[in-house]
């Protein structure tokens, strides 16, 4: 499960944390009910978002909620899931943007993938996948040729990106995708007055996507040779942040401006839970519970020492090809590993991930960080 909100579960209450899983398992079951148990493979934290965004601007129903059945990544339990129109909209954006990231793992030759039968394979795949979404996106009134465009934009723009290309004209492909399908959750919800703050946040959390994806790859990249914004352009590192934390910090107003029923599951994934992402990213202060270093020393911005600083980390290994991390994600699925372990490797990208429905006791693992604190906007004590 790839994404960039992955909240370690202490920080949620146990109320926020049961709305969370609703949300992801909705997200999958929708993907199972509209294309098949393979289509599961493109569940994913940031998906999620669409479906927490949708609700959290619609007045409660009974209807937004169905038990589902047990199932191996809940410990074989029964939970109540998301349903409706939110679940299948962040179903059919998912498989619109991993179809993407199949034709790029094609374009860049990974794993498997450099061989022609099966990178041929691949492509098909990603157009059914397409093909899809734009059903589904068809059925609930959204034109997913918006996120078809900005993919193939993107492409080129990298193509054409060298020393002294501004980092966020690569990124424009992808705030422009997001800040889409963010806005359409408000026509969903019947809120069209929430379409353009909602935009606003899905432009700025789509250039968090790219920079925090950028910057977590960028020494696996220049092992492998393979692409890198941060590096094609001459960004620093210190730049990218500088363009993080303005990112960050403009999703909160943006909130703001719009009207929510219930968004504190929303506020506390994009306002806070970002920051914790970007911290992680970068390798700064980060909760200790997540299996990074919870610093806590001056020198740097969130209280840690700088990335690297007295030490040479070891390169990380390579990213597998699609069809090899399908395989590891299958195996992972099997053993509950995705639900219950403390700690995994995803599938694809090789990173740390932690299991989505891992139970801990906080203990002290929040000395030393700011995971804690009060929310300084607003009055929702997170």
């Amino acid at each position: 499960m790839f994404g960039i909100v992955r909240p370690c579960t202490h920080r949620l209450t146990d109320g926020l944390k049961t709305e969370w899983t609703a949300h992801l398992c909705g997200l999958c079951l929708a993907l199972r009910a509209d294309h098949g148990q393979f289509s599961r493979v493109v569940t994913n934290y940031d998906g999620l978002i669409v479906s927490v965004l949708t609700e959290a601007q619609t007045e409660p129903t009974a209807r937004q909620r169905r038990t589902a059945g047990p199932c191996p990544l809940r410990g074989m339990r029964t939970a109540p899931i998301a349903r409706g129109e939110g679940a299948r909209l962040a179903a059919a954006v998912s498989l619109v943007l991993a179809s993407a990231k199949i034709r790029d793992h094609v374009a860049d030759g990974d794993g498997l993938l450099r061989r022609r039968p099966l990178a041929a394979a691949a492509r098909r795949v990603a157009l059914g996948w397409d093909r899809a979404g734009a059903r589904t996106g068809a059925e609930l009134g959204f034109d997913t040729a918006v996120l078809v465009d900005a993919v193939e934009r993107q492409q080129g723009i990298e193509a054409l990106a060298g020393p002294g290309t501004p980092l966020l004209t690569v990124t424009e492909p992808t705030e422009t995708a997001t800040a889409a399908a963010f806005a359409y959750t408000a026509v969903l919800a019947g809120r069209p007055g929430n379409s353009a703050p909602l935009a606003e946040a899905g432009r700025l959390f789509g250039r968090l996507a790219h920079l925090l994806d950028a910057v977590e790859d960028q020494p696996a990249d220049a092992a492998s040779g393979a692409w890198n914004p941060l590096t094609a352009t001459g960004t620093s590192r210190a730049e990218a942040r500088r363009l993080a934390d303005d990112a960050v910090r403009g999703i909160r107003p943006a909130l703001r401006d719009a009207e929510f029923t219930d968004g504190r599951l929303a506020h506390v994934l994009l306002a806070h839970e970002l920051r914790a992402s970007v911290d992680r990213a970068f390798g700064t202060t980060a909760c200790a519970h997540e299996g990074h270093g919870s610093y806590g020393g001056p020198g740097s911005q969130g209280g840690g020492l700088p990335p690297g600083f007295g030490q040479q980390p070891p390169p990380k290994p390579g990213k597998r090809g699609f069809l090899a991390g399908c395989a590891v994600f299958v195996g992972l699925c099997c053993t509950c590993k995705l639900c219950c372990a403390d700690e995994y490797e995803g599938p694809w990208s090789r990173k740390k991930r932690e299991g989505c429905c891992n139970s801990c006791d906080c203990g002290d693992c929040c000395e030393g960080c700011d995971c804690c604190d009060a929310c300084s906007c607003c009055d929702c004590g997170a």
